[in-house]
């Protein structure tokens, strides 16, 4: 069998599909599994050994040029490229537009969310649609849906089945400077202001971690999370800035941190997906839907309209560095 997942984007979502390459591989061992997905997070499948073929697509940059060959040119080359893998099935797990678009390139029986599962209504674009309650968590409604389109049941538990990639080639000084210590990694940045945690609380966080003997690093990602990063080493004694990173070389950062704790991003969910002890700080959504889930060194605090203390946070850190020192 021959299947085609269709899950673009963002980093959280891409993560949270991670498990159905497993559940399928448990069921249909021989299956060939590919991916659609976002040229900016392709990274993120390619670490899963299940995956057979990564295929990249640029849906944002598509619809800023439209009327451009070049855009028409790539779409054609990405037409042909799915027709030659002939696919049996087709399962878009995004449920959007612009996902239920690219499905509809590919050959092969197309499944989707139904419209009361989807925020669009999709229907004309598959040949079959599955109900999917919206109370259940985002990794377990994208493991639902492929369960349903190929007919079984989610009986095991979660498995994001990647890992933590080798120490990045040619290593900048600032990664040689922690490859050998302990360090924690503290996630201040996020694409929303009202998900933000105060900076006077990373200040304090960072210090707590430091007297631990851990050093601190401020990954960002743009120039506005690269001053506050810059603004939060200032405060903290001996805290690391890193070049802006790739996303395999932030999953090294992440998976051989002593403990991630991050606010509402997509890097927090990679973080607790590839098992390291990880700390998710919500403020302004809820974890419920959204939160780390499915990682046994995870822990996410506070929710909708209530922010984590200081207290709750680092009594949660504690907690999942015991769980890591346990099953150690």
């Amino acid at each position: 069998m021959r299947i085609l997942l269709v899950k673009t984007s963002s980093l959280g979502d891409v993560v949270h599909n991670l498990p159905v390459v497993g559940d399928i591989r448990r069921n249909f061992p021989d299956a060939s599994i590919d991916w659609t997905v976002d040229d900016s997070f392709a990274e993120i499948p390619r670490m899963h050994p299940g995956v057979d073929e990564v295929m990249s697509v640029a849906p944002r940059r598509w619809r800023r040029s439209l009327l451009n060959r070049a855009t028409w040119r790539d779409i054609g080359a990405l037409r042909r490229r799915l027709s030659e893998r002939a696919y049996d099935v087709v399962i878009d797990t995004q449920g959007l537009i612009q996902s239920a678009l690219i499905a509809r390139l590919a050959p092969g029986t197309r499944v989707g969310l139904d419209w009361r599962s989807a925020r669009e209504p999709l229907r004309i674009f598959y040949h079959r649609t599955c109900r999917v309650p919206w109370d259940r968590h985002a990794v377990e409604r994208n493991r639902l849906l492929v369960a349903l389109a190929l007919g079984y049941r989610v009986e095991s538990e979660v498995s994001y089945g990647i890992h933590a990639p080798a120490f990045p080639a040619g290593p900048a000084s600032w990664a040689e400077e922690i490859r050998s210590r302990p360090f924690a990694v503290l996630l201040h940045a996020t694409s929303a202001a009202s998900k933000l945690w105060p900076e006077d609380q990373w200040t304090r966080l960072g210090d707590y971690l430091q007297r631990r003997g851990l050093v601190i690093v401020l990954p960002w990602g743009n120039e506005t999370e690269r001053a506050r990063s810059e603004r939060l080493a200032k405060s903290i004694n001996a805290a690391i800035v890193p070049p802006r990173l790739s996303i395999t070389e932030a999953a090294w950062l992440l998976g051989t941190a002593q403990v991630v704790v991050g606010v509402d991003t997509g890097l927090a969910h990679l973080a607790a997906a590839l098992g390291t002890p990880t700390v998710g700080l919500y403020v302004s959504t809820d974890p419920t839907a959204t939160g780390l889930y499915g990682a046994r060194r995870a822990l996410n605090v506070g929710s909708l309209g209530t922010p984590p203390s200081l207290s709750e946070v680092i009594a949660a850190e504690s907690r999942v560095n015991a769980t890591a020192k346990a099953s150690a």
